[in-house]
């Protein structure tokens, strides 16, 4: 010990300094997380030097295999794609006890700690974004930038949208689909293929095949159903009327919300939802649906690279 004060002494007065120790490098590749319930998935790649970035999927109960663009900006920073508890590569569960916020949020914190990561910027989509709303309004400190795609933060008023889209599908499929909300009934094959006919002109045009069946076969309908509703038109678990519009003018952190001309939640109201956020920026890909990734591939990695760069630009002039 004394040794090393001489040491330190001696290359001060040398008018040199020892270095810092670095942090440790996060570790590349897949890996799984021990959480409550289970354990997650997640795959961390991409060199660059800037901050990290986490994606948050959507469902409740998807898949972050749709994500997968946005790994292009590895060579900005780090990109971390992980399957939430009980979708995709993560370990299923039927334990309606953490089908809640909370338990997502508390999971995706875990993720940063068990990675070693101070800060990093969060982008959500769909759900995902109610993730990362609630996510910085616990943890506003671990928080870069956000990055709100297809947002959903008034469940009311994307059901009211929701309700005047379904006037444009055919007289048929409309029938199904108040039959069914009226019975309860939403496991008949009418159902499904009013759903399906929805689905095609709102929430995708040009999924990516063997992401899509890999989504499919790995969706969690238990979370789906019990959080969400039987479909992206039916809201009846127990988010359906969620809001974060009281939360939105308290984001102090740079902002980013995008959205599908076509999208299911609807252009004027994600333009309203940022108009409640100091500062922050809006984008519309036009000819998109909900699945942006997918429908806009190229020009929402685009955007997203452009914002986050612009982040990082003002973060290292400040220091």
């Amino acid at each position: 010990m004394r040794g090393m004060a001489v040491l330190a002494i001696l290359l001060t007065a040398a008018g040199c300094r020892p270095e810092a120790p670095k942090a440790p490098a996060i570790p590349l590749g897949e890996a799984r997380l021990a959480v409550p319930g289970g354990h997650i998935w997640s795959k961390v790649s991409g060199t660059g030097p800037g901050v990290p970035l986490v994606l948050l999927h959507g469902g409740p109960g998807f898949s972050s295999f749709y994500l997968k663009p946005f790994e292009d900006l590895g060579n900005d920073r780090i990109v971390i794609r992980y399957d939430q508890l009980g979708g995709g590569k993560s370990d299923t569960t039927s334990d309606t006890t953490i089908f809640n916020i909370r338990h997502f949020v508390a999971e995706l914190d875990s993720l940063r700690s068990a990675l070693g990561i101070a800060k990093w910027h969060v982008l959500g989509h769909s759900w995902g974004t109610i993730l990362a709303v609630e996510y910085y309004r616990a943890h506003p400190d671990r928080v870069e930038t956000l990055t709100f795609g297809s947002p959903v933060f008034d469940a009311d008023a994307y059901e009211r949208h929701a309700a005047e889209l379904l006037a444009t599908i055919s007289d048929s499929a409309q029938r199904a689909i108040r039959r069914a909300e009226a019975t309860g009934k939403f496991d008949t094959p009418a159902y499904q293929h009013a759903t399906e006919e929805f689905d095609a002109r709102y929430l995708w045009h040009h999924p990516v095949q063997a992401d899509l069946d890999s989504t499919m076969a790995t969706m969690n309908q238990g979370i789906y159903v019990y959080m969400q509703g039987p479909s992206e038109v039916t809201i009846i678990g127990t988010l359906k009327h969620y809001s974060a519009t009281a939360l939105l003018p308290q984001i102090r952190v740079p902002t980013l919300l995008t959205v599908g001309g076509e999208d299911e939640v609807g252009p004027d109201l994600v333009k309203s939802h940022a108009a409640l956020i100091p500062g922050s920026r809006y984008e519309v890909f036009p000819g998109a649906a909900h699945m942006t990734p997918w429908d806009a591939r190229d020009d929402n990695v685009r955007v997203v690279r452009a914002f986050l760069r612009s982040a990082d630009s003002t973060r290292a002039a400040t220091r």
